[in-house]
């Protein structure tokens, strides 16, 4: 297993966290498998991202 990095940083902790949100909650409305883990990183230069293990 690896983790899946999402392409896109954000600037605010809060917009990493509705996309987080988001990939947790709506897996089942488009009938995917639901990640085991989804979590926030920040970048050195401060910036957010998301990423998701399978």
């Amino acid at each position: 297993m690896s983790w899946v990095y999402y392409g896109k940083l954000f600037d605010s902790k809060f917009q990493a966290g509705c996309l987080a949100a988001r990939i947790r909650e709506d897996w089942w409305m488009n009938e995917y498998r639901s990640p085991r883990f989804v979590g926030i990183y920040q970048t050195k230069s401060g910036r957010y991202g998301v990423k998701y293990l399978w």
